[in-house]
């Protein structure tokens, strides 16, 4: 298995520990199409601990796109 396979099965793992109901192709399609940013710890992650976190993903992704 190469690095970007052991992630996509850490992420389906992860993803049936938490009940997400999310297909294993989706995970894949979505890890591929994330490229080099899932072998990067800092930018793997959202980070969520203050709300003003959560306020810049909300506005700088989830409404601009």
């Amino acid at each position: 298995m190469g690095k970007r396979d052991d992630k996509i099965a850490q992420y389906i793992e992860n993803a049936k520990k938490l009940g997400l109901g999310l297909s294993e192709d989706l995970i894949t399609k979505v890890t591929v199409g994330l490229g080099p940013s899932i072998y990067k710890k800092d930018s793997e992650t959202v980070s969520c601990s203050q709300a003003s976190e959560l306020e810049t993903v909300k506005k700088n992704y989830l409404l601009k796109n």
